[in-house]
């Protein structure tokens, strides 16, 4: 029965497989509903600084800030938002080929791709197809900190604002629901007052305002702007985040699910096995009897 104990070992061995899977399913849906309310709390702040923004685009003040105006360079920037741990799908793989299809496009208008890496699967990604690297923040936990991010993201933001770069992505992973996640390459940088009204109405906004500034529009738009870029970034960690644990729980349900049918055709097939060895001894016996 040798092949009886290759095929009891292998049930035994995708019955732990199974247990592993099993609890990792159930500790990325812990973790999903609190990554979804940290990213759903981050969104009124988000939401509320984009109005503002707006509304001071609109304003038209005499002063216009650096991340607004438009640089004519060969050189762009991409800042890449991945997980630092694989076991979620597809996730990682959707949001790089996007990021490469963007890059792709932008080299062939001739421009440099200058980058950035939130999380360890896209720093490994981009160091592989030798993308510049210029900053990086990985091992963030599950808690996403501004402080940590927005140190290697301003390396970009500095370049922007000294005409280095003439334009800034931001690439991440929306998080739609629960069975559903989508990838992101959107426009960081320039800002533009007509991209962002249209956002704004888009939302549901009618109107906008008109400002006092005190004790400057220099000095206040200036920390609205950064603000601004500050939100959107951490915006999209959360949302990356929420969709990390959301990816990762269905694809732990699934393999546990096919963990489960490869269990039960083993069995099937040891059940199979041991029958037809049960009959060949009794045959056996039979033609043993028989012939005494």
């Amino acid at each position: 029965m040798a092949a009886g104990k290759e095929i009891r070992d292998k049930i035994k061995s995708v019955e732990n497989t199974k247990k592993i899977t099993k609890a990792m399913e159930m500790v990325a849906a812990s973790k999903m509903r609190k990554a979804q309310d940290r990213m759903r709390a981050a969104r009124p702040y988000s939401e509320k600084v984009r109005a503002i923004a707006v509304n001071l685009g609109e304003a038209n003040p005499e002063y216009v800030h650096p991340f607004m105006r438009v640089h004519d360079v060969k050189a762009s920037g991409f800042v890449v938002v991945t997980t630092d741990k694989g076991l979620c799908g597809g996730m990682n793989t959707n949001i790089l080929r996007a990021v490469t299809n963007k890059m792709r496009d932008v080299q062939a208008q001739g421009h440099d791709i200058r980058t950035v890496a939130i999380g360890n699967k896209g720093l490994g990604f981009l160091n592989r197809i030798g993308a510049k690297v210029f900053a990086q923040a990985t091992q963030l936990g599950d808690t996403p900190h501004l402080d940590r991010l927005i140190g290697p993201v301003k390396v970009l933001l500095d370049q922007y604002a000294k005409g280095e770069l003439n334009a800034v992505y931001l690439c991440y992973t929306r998080f739609i629901n629960t069975m559903k996640q989508e990838s992101v390459v959107e426009r960081l940088l320039p800002l533009s007052a007509a991209e962002m009204s249209e956002q704004s109405r888009a939302a549901g906004a009618q109107h906008s305002w008109d400002y006092i500034y005190e004790p400057d529009a220099q000095s206040v738009i200036d920390d609205l702007l950064l603000r601004y870029v500050e939100a959107l970034v951490y915006q999209a960690v959360a949302e990356n985040m929420a969709s990390e644990q959301s990816a990762r729980m269905v694809a732990m349900k699934a393999a546990t699910d096919n963990a489960g049918n490869v269990i039960s055709e083993l069995k099937l097939v040891y059940n199979k096995t041991r029958q037809a060895g049960i009959t060949k001894e009794l045959s056996e016996i039979v033609a043993g009897a028989a012939a005494v």
